[in-house]
């Protein structure tokens, strides 16, 4: 009897040895994370401090996430390319307080730099790859130029007012887009010569698809554009173009954009 006491109590003291044992593990365990973090943190506060030095960042990443993720834009290209480019180097100096601001900002010459959240709709419904060719209509300040030129390089922009393409293209120059992809002409007609293009996109409204950027639109290709009357609300259409060439187009949103100056004038007929 006194035998089978003796073997219980042993067992039962290796159990609490073993126990101990686990606990004396787990302690180390957590001293050893509790070192880690108290090392670590340093870093992870300068990171934040980087991004707090920054108020431009900072600007664009409340952006980002208020005015375009928010909004359900998920393409995280487009959404990482418009943390990128900083808005407020496109637009005058008088407007740069409100550069990331929800709304459209004049650029002078009677046009805009749109809004951010359409410029990201725009550029996702366009489902870019790296190396798809675009062509933009209606190059403007240049921001929406840049925006994709952070997802494909292989960009085309043309921009009819004189004033605006000059300053366009100095601005991308610093942004090492090349000069020969910033054109200066009427972007109803697009640009042949570089044709076809996988997607297209314009950034100003006219009141029907110019035949000669469908006619540009590569098989498989999608093209952007505002359709309606001048001066009043729109349709952001999405025009896709299948493998055989048929062309189907769909109401995305309600838009105001300044209106596609360009095209045929009046007595011509459109080509």
């Amino acid at each position: 009897m006194n035998a089978i006491w003796l073997l219980r109590d042993c067992r039962e003291e290796l159990i609490l040895l073993r126990e101990l044992r686990q606990y004396r593990v787990a302690r180390c365990l957590i001293s050893a994370a509790s070192i880690w973090l108290c090392l670590s943190a340093p870093f992870v506060t300068s990171a934040v401090e980087i991004d707090a030095a920054d108020p431009t960042a900072r600007k664009r990443e409340e952006m980002v996430r208020e005015q375009i993720a928010d909004r359900g834009v998920t393409n995280i290209t487009v959404l990482a390319a418009m943390r990128r480019v900083p808005r407020h180097e496109f637009v005058p100096a008088s407007w740069r307080n409100a550069a990331y601001s929800d709304r459209p900002l004049p650029i002078g010459s009677g046009q805009t730099i749109s809004q951010p959240y359409i410029v990201g709709l725009m550029t996702e419904l366009l489902e870019l790859k790296a190396g798809d060719k675009v062509l933009e209509v209606g190059t403007g300040s240049g921001y929406q130029a840049a925006i994709l030129a952070e997802i494909t390089t292989n960009v085309y922009t043309i921009e009819i007012v004189q004033p605006l393409y000059e300053e366009a293209r100095k601005r991308l120059s610093k942004r090492k887009f090349e000069s020969e992809r910033v054109r200066h002409g009427d972007g109803y007609y697009g640009l042949a010569e570089r044709a076809p293009f996988d997607a297209i996109i314009v950034t100003a409204a006219a009141d029907h698809i110019p035949p000669p950027l469908l006619k540009q639109l590569k098989p498989g290709g999608r093209m952007v554009l505002p359709i309606g009357p001048v001066h009043t609300t729109q349709r952001l259409v999405l025009v896709e173009k299948d493998d055989g060439g048929k062309v189907r187009t769909k109401s995305v949103l309600p838009v105001q954009f300044v209106p596609l100056t360009g095209g045929p004038q009046t007595g011509e007929s459109r080509p």
